[in-house]
């Protein structure tokens, strides 16, 4: 891939991304083979070779993602890399499981990033670590697999841009819906202008379980701060004893993660940078409380967000409580029409909804989604995976169409894939004003001129 250099402000996301590249499934199956034996067929001039850094929980959906297309893309795992010595070991032994490799084992990332024959990194740390990771793995001359959210603050989000940007490494972000055919169809409806002038998007994704923390949590029970690095793991944050429980459940403190901003909101606002072509909200408020889980949390179980998109001229609504499940849902409300989403984070069911002014108070979708159809009011927005039937409301994290696209994009060179770095910096800056917008209890303001968040409206504007 050719150097990606581009330094100008507020950068189109149709400038950036290219058209999907999605492999033929199944398009290389043979049988009685081993995944190892068949890529070694293929040869190693054109295998890519990836390492995981950080092989925790999430690392174990990387590492299955890369099994579904192991032989089809003639893919290599060469190397483990975590501070833990268990995590690392576990992971090793998984990718003997999974892949019959006998994989290096590195606790440094640097020393992993020497390898010669290391072609791709896998990203799945913390989320402070993100950024700087990133950096690292870029300048190393290595592309990269990195896992949202992509950045914590603006300072790391322009550090991982401009690096990548200046690089001519091949990036994508964790956020795996924007591969899927299910939201591609939903941008390319949205492109056709049948809604209408948008006005406002609601997404109303929920849980009812105490999420990230685990109190028989066996990993904090198990682990001593000399089979790590503590100081480490802080990557650059103050200086504290060695606490497992941030170590291993980091999403619920406030030091290292937004929590629901950082994980949920991050997969939210980026869906709805990749529907309506826009890159960063205006303005953002936000309010919300631990109002379900009274733990050791930090972070919100119950959180609430109001954007504006001023140019494309729409209100962003962002919601998600961890103590009710009811009523997951996405709407994107247009003055000719709606298209109305069954299901939280994901979801590939997908109606659109012609504006029926005539009904009393409008349409109740709740009435029955079968009878509508029938009757013709709801329209179900079809793909060909899920032609015929019902399609369900949620889908797997571990994309296998994700990992296709960043891996088709490395082989090609001349395209950014789906979840380019500038959606990372785009969703990393809309979390980040929720973030302090719920903490500081004040409106948010994107300055796009300087490339900051304020607390008052920029003269500009």
């Amino acid at each position: 891939m050719g150097s990606t250099k581009n330094n100008s402000k507020g950068i189109s996301r149709r400038k950036f991304v290219r058209n999907t590249v999605i492999g033929t499934a199944g398009l290389y199956a043979t049988s009685g083979m081993t995944a190892k034996s068949y890529a070694n067929i293929l040869g190693s001039n054109d295998r890519i070779n990836i390492g995981f850094l950080g092989t925790g929980g999430r690392s174990r959906g990387h590492r299955k993602m890369v099994e579904m297309s192991y032989r089809e893309k003639n893919l290599r795992v060469t190397a483990v890399c975590d501070l833990w010595t268990h995590n690392r070991e576990k992971a090793a032994a998984d990718c003997k499981t999974r892949f019959g490799e006998n994989v290096k084992q590195f606790k440094y990332s640097e020393d992993m990033l020497n390898m010669k024959h290391l072609d791709a990194v896998m990203i799945a740390t913390g989320d402070h670590q993100h950024a700087k990771i990133l950096a690292e793995v870029v300048n190393a001359g290595k592309d990269c697999y990195c896992e949202k959210p992509m950045a914590q603050n603006v300072e790391e989000a322009k550090l991982a841009r401009d690096t990548v940007l200046n690089s001519k490494q091949v990036v994508q972000m964790g956020s795996q819906w924007v591969s899927e055919p299910a939201h591609i169809a939903v941008r390319d409806f949205i492109r056709t202008g049948k809604l209408g002038k948008i006005t406002k998007i609601e997404q109303n994704w929920n849980d009812n379980n105490h999420r990230w923390h685990n109190p028989n949590d066996s990993d904090v029970a198990s682990i001593r701060e000399e089979d790590t690095d503590w100081d480490r793991w802080l990557l650059g944050k103050p200086r504290r004893p060695f606490n497992p429980w941030m170590y291993f459940e980091f999403r619920i403190f406030k030091d290292f993660s937004g929590g629901i901003t950082s994980q949920w909101m991050s997969h939210a606002i980026g869906l709805v940078h990749f529907y309506t072509d826009t890159a960063i909200p205006d303005t953002m408020v936000a309010n919300g409380g631990i109002f379900g889980w009274d733990d050791i949390r930090e972070n919100p179980d119950t959180f609430q967000a109001l954007g504006t998109y001023d140019k494309a001229g729409f209100l962003y609504s962002y919601s998600s409580t961890y103590a009710n499940k009811f009523g997951d849902h996405t709407i994107i409300r247009g003055k000719n029409g709606t298209l109305y989403s069954q299901g939280g984070e994901g979801s590939p069911r997908w109606f659109f909804i012609p504006e029926h002014q005539t009904l009393p108070g409008g349409f109740d979708f709740y009435a029955g989604v079968k009878e509508a159809v029938e009757k013709g009011i709801a329209q179900p927005v079809v793909v060909p995976q899920f032609e015929g039937k019902v399609p369900p409301t949620g889908l797997s994290d571990d994309s296998k169409a994700h990992l296709d696209n960043w891996i088709d994009a490395m082989r090609a060179r001349n395209y950014m894939p789906n979840g380019n770095i500038m959606t990372g910096y785009w969703h990393s800056i809309g979390i980040i004003m929720a973030t302090r917008a719920y903490r500081e209890g004040k409106k948010m303001y994107w300055d796009r001129k300087n490339e900051q968040i304020l607390t008052e409206r920029p003269d500009f504007a």
